[in-house]
């Protein structure tokens, strides 16, 4: 069945418009169903600024369905899949609350991290969702959501990392590290597993990045 967005005689009036050039103003004629066009005046393509790209935000089919999607998409694409991502590890954990504050509380710290220090946080933020959950979990849950290959290969690389880091660990899995050893820290202090006299050592020991050891200091 073709998706109805994209059938034409489903159309109405406004499906074919113009558009001016972001560029230099010229008038370009748009189908709605067009993902960019290309100026004929000055050979500049832009994004339909009429586009809906709902669906397209998390169906596994939208390239085949709409043809190959612009750059400035695939950003909030990914955003939203992260978000779906802890929807589901929601789902998974259902009662068990704990399990969904620490998955929580990681993302947290592993969002406050990324922006630091850099790094994708789509990818940061999955894996952090989803340490608790099992590498086969994992793939189900990305495999649900409509992660693209190479999404679910760059996270199950990094949580496959987490149980024995390499010696000079990328960026990334430095990140995730980080934000699931503050969330550990914060545990073994709630139920007093370590005391906080110690924990300075702790964050300078086990810590890679700046801005982790930062958020732990401010925290213990």
């Amino acid at each position: 069945m073709k998706c109805p967005g994209q059938d034409m005689k489903y159309w109405k009036d406004d499906a074919i418009f113009d558009a001016n050039c972001p560029k230099c103003g010229n008038s370009i004629e748009f189908y709605k169903d067009d993902t960019t066009r290309k100026c004929s005046n000055c050979d500049y393509r832009f994004v339909n600024p009429k586009m809906d790209f709902g669906c397209a935000s998390y169906c596994q089919f939208a390239e085949q369905c709409m043809g190959t999607l612009p750059e400035e998409f695939m950003g909030s694409r990914e955003d939203l899949l992260k978000d779906k991502v802890a929807v589901e590890m929601k789902r998974y954990f259902k009662n068990d609350f704990k399990s969904i504050r620490q998955a929580t509380n990681a993302a947290r710290h592993a969002e406050n991290i990324g922006k630091t220090e850099g790094g994708n946080l789509a990818i940061i933020l999955c894996a952090a969702y989803l340490h608790g959950t099992g590498l086969e979990n994992t793939l189900s849950i990305l495999q649900k959501v409509g992660a693209s290959e190479q999404m679910v290969l760059e996270i199950s690389s990094l949580l496959e990392m987490q149980t024995d880091l390499p010696k000079d660990p990328s960026l990334q899995a430095k990140i995730v590290h980080d934000a699931l050893t503050i969330e550990q820290f914060q545990d073994d202090l709630k139920e007093n597993r370590i005391e906080l006299e110690g924990t300075q050592q702790l964050i300078e020991q086990k810590l890679f990045t700046e801005s982790a050891k930062n958020i732990a200091a401010a925290f213990m």
